[in-house]
């Protein structure tokens, strides 16, 4: 982890174990924590995805042991504990004929589970800009897009109509749009400024700050008024050991957190490292207790209009 001193300003204390967690936004004065990259799957998905970490697929290039493999109850419970307010359940396909029903599980979890942001997702197929409507007039307020798993360019003529209706309504989408861990013929800048060329009013979100383009999807984010990042994994001792952070960005960083233009996010349940170690990574990089109560809870409640 980038360290820019001995601990960071103010009063936050890095919480070395999840139980430290609730000290360390309370110190900060805060309500929670708002987690805009949490994961929660119909549970055969959810048994395949983590089958496909344990054997190091080919998208994920690494040994990565899945640190909470629980139950949904035990999750959300575990969550609650931490002091998590608001979380998303981010689901994607990575075929067709896949995200409808996915949006059907996603947006009835967060009917009966409080705290949930309603979830929805799409993929490149005919039905997708009717699916994405009836999520949207089912309340569907934060979407998740992978191109990397999904295999397609975000320019796909098939998303026009997608990304118009998003755009139009403002609700945000978090883009898995970098290379990290294994990149393909889509990831990458490049081709998500293209499609920001196309949609200039489209409420991204980028998962894991862009890893490992930090700079150019940094510079995405100052350009365009609606494109924010997340914390995704950044800053913890796994994603350091083969795509740390540049610590000549950090003042970037700091100015796009205090401008409402970073969210945490963490990737719960799929880590191989506790919760806490996020907050730490984030906390450790000195960058002041406001820039910490903005990413970790300000700036979602700005975004999703939280209470």
């Amino acid at each position: 982890m980038i360290d820019g001193g001995e601990g960071p300003a103010g009063h936050a204390r890095p919480p070395a174990e999840d139980a430290a967690v609730p000290e360390f936004w309370r110190r900060l004065g805060l309500p929670g924590l708002a987690d805009v990259h949490t994961h929660f799957l119909p549970p055969r998905m959810l048994r395949k995805v983590w089958a496909y970490f344990d054997a190091a697929g080919p998208l994920v290039g690494t040994e990565w042991p899945i640190r909470y493999r629980w139950d949904d109850e035990a999750r959300v419970a575990h969550l609650r504990r931490l002091g998590v307010r608001a979380f998303s359940a981010l689901a994607y396909p990575h075929r067709p004929g896949m995200a409808e029903s996915l949006n059907g599980w996603t947006l009835d979890f967060a009917a009966r589970t409080p705290g949930c942001l309603p979830s929805a997702t799409f993929f490149p197929e005919p039905a997708a800009a009717r699916y994405v409507a009836d999520a949207l007039a089912a309340g569907a307020r934060v979407f998740k897009v992978h191109v990397q798993v999904g295999g397609f360019a975000p320019t796909d003529p098939a998303l026009d109509a997608v990304w118009g209706l998003l755009a139009e309504a403002g609700v945000p989408v978090v883009v898995h749009a970098g290379h990290a861990p294994v990149g393909t013929a889509h990831t990458g800048p490049a081709s998500f400024a293209a499609l920001l060329a196309r949609h200039p009013g489209l409420a991204a979100v980028v998962a894991h700050l862009g890893a490992p383009d930090y700079a150019a999807f940094l510079d995405l984010a100052e350009r365009h008024r609606h494109v924010r990042l997340d914390t995704t994994m950044v800053f913890t001792s796994f994603f350091d050991r083969f795509m740390p952070f540049p610590a000549a960005e950090l003042p970037r960083l700091r100015e796009l957190g205090l401008a409402g233009k970073v969210l945490l996010g963490s990737d719960f349940p799929n880590i191989p490292y506790p919760y806490a170690e996020q907050l730490d990574g984030l906390a450790r990089l000195d960058l002041g207790d406001d820039w910490l109560r903005a990413v970790c809870w300000g700036n979602a409640a700005a975004l999703f209009g939280l209470a």
